[in-house]
């Protein structure tokens, strides 16, 4: 976690009232599921991607409450003494599963699952929403960027545009497992192992008396990668020039400009040839400035010249769609060792529950590896790997699909074990090279930046057929 605070209070308020409640009732130790999923893709996309898990982890290794919580709580004047003598030995102790880090999701998936005293499991929600909405929020986003770059190292630049300190770091890790390259935030190269990349400001410029001695006196500081801000009075009159001066002088090893205002076709463009002319085809040109996937997308078609962009406020933030949409809901009792299911039924169909203890299969074709659709199943159940197996299409079930030649993977693994963990968290790097695998086993249709197309999420029969009776024994007739 950001600093040596503990986060254990960074809750709603509603989850303490509850668990105080827990104990008035008698029920604190009733073990309860609760899942976390997502209903809807941000942006149109085709899929999301899963960021997060490892900040959770944490969180759940260090849950406790000192001696100033309790005070504080007492101070309120609502909490009995027994819950507080609770709080005073709080002791982790819940089954946790999670999608790993950098896996492609889907809405209705659920993702994470924490089984566990009812106080306990309810009392994580909110940090689970925090940490997992940001970070898949922020790596789908920035993927979404990545693959609108056609393969061009794409920066994260963002940092002093993110809501907050800790928004700035979690987001610039969330953006290096959706693809980016690196980041302009040095502590996310400290803490996280991100590279920090970056070159210079206009005020570099302002501060020598003229452009070519700013950009000499940089080219002799850096020789190694010498890349020149070329806009700070006029890219193609006096920027380009004064770069390709220097360049042909003191020949840095690496050299690059970056524009950052304009035209970005015409500049782009111009520029290039102007480099080429010289004889300095090597020398890249990167490109920033409030950019998204549809800029990127639409510079590129129109010719533009770019080796690499540096995308700031637009990921950092999301722009676009600035909220995940992540849920935490209640799905199942435990009574005896019997798992009772639990269901939310709304007039608003997306808000209706999948109930029970689940797991989520994904079905990959055997040939291509492409993966055709996943389906979510009860706990225990497997997925029949035969010729003909059916699933519906997530938004019209008289719509069906036939699968054949196809394995099932539970994407799912156990995080925690009545409390311990028993689940290695990769390297950044490692969470990074798998997303871009797991990106590659979904078809071009469903990477599709605009309409794509829709991915089948199914329930397994047995799903399907506890989700009618509870629904039909608690319509209101």
């Amino acid at each position: 976690m950001i600093g040596k605070d503990n986060l254990t209070m960074l809750t709603d308020f509603y989850e303490i009232t509850m668990a105080n409640g827990y104990i008035k009732s008698g029920i604190v130790d009733d073990i309860a599921y609760f899942d976390m999923f997502y209903r809807r893709v941000p942006d149109g996309g085709g899929f999301a991607i899963m960021a997060g898990l490892e900040q959770v982890i944490e969180y759940m290794k260090n849950l406790k409450f000192d001696d100033a919580d309790i005070e504080f709580l007492r101070e309120k004047g609502c909490f009995c003494e027994e819950f507080l003598d609770y709080l005073k030995n709080f002791k982790f102790t819940c089954d946790v599963w999670a999608v790993p880090e950098g896996t492609p999701i889907f809405p209705y998936e659920p993702i994470i699952t924490v089984r566990g005293p009812v106080i306990q499991a309810q009392f994580v929600e909110t940090m689970i929403l925090l940490l997992v909405n940001h970070q898949s929020l922020i790596a789908t986003k920035a993927n979404r960027i990545v693959r609108a770059a056609k393969g061009r190292p794409v920066m994260e630049f963002g940092t002093r545009r993110a809501h907050g300190s800790s928004a700035a770091v979690y987001g610039a890790r969330a953006a290096y497992i959706g693809g980016c390259s690196g980041t302009a935030c040095a502590i996310a190269d400290r803490d996280c192992g991100i590279p920090a990349l970056g070159t210079m400001a206009h005020s570099w410029v302002q501060m020598f008396p003229t452009e070519y001695d700013a950009f000499r006196k940089y080219a002799e500081v850096y020789p190694d990668n010498c890349v020149l801000l070329v806009d700070t009075y006029n890219v193609l009159k006096s920027g380009v020039p004064n770069a390709i001066k220097v360049f042909k002088e003191l020949k840095p090893a690496k050299m690059g400009i970056r524009i950052d205002s304009g035209d970005i076709t015409y500049l782009t463009r111009k520029a290039r040839k102007m480099l080429d002319d010289a004889g300095l085809e090597d020398c890249k040109i990167t490109i920033s400035n409030s950019l998204d996937e549809h800029i990127i997308r639409d510079v590129l078609l129109e010719g533009a010249m770019i080796d690499s962009f540096g995308v700031g406020e637009r990921m950092i933030t999301a722009k676009s769609e600035p909220v995940f949409g992540g849920v935490y809901k209640l799905t199942a009792l435990e009574v005896d060792g019997e798992i009772i299911p639990k269901i939310k039924i709304s007039e608003n169909v997306a808000k209706i529950t999948n109930p029970g203890f689940k797991t989520v299969y994904r079905l990959f074709d055997k040939d291509t590896n492409k993966a055709l659709a996943d389906v979510v199943t009860l706990d225990g159940e497997d997925i029949p790997e035969v010729d003909g197996y059916e699933i519906f299409d997530p938004n019209a079930v008289w719509k069906r699909k036939k699968l054949s030649n196809f394995y099932a993977k539970n994407i799912r693994e156990q995080i925690f074990r009545n409390g311990e963990c028993v689940y290695e968290s990769p390297s950044i790097d490692e969470i990074k090279d798998y997303c871009k695998e797991q990106i590659d086993t979904l078809w071009d249709e469903t990477l599709r930046l605009d309409n794509p197309q829709t991915y089948y999420v199914d329930l397994s029969q047995k799903l399907w057929d506890m989700k009618a009776r509870l629904l039909e024994e608690h319509t209101i007739r």
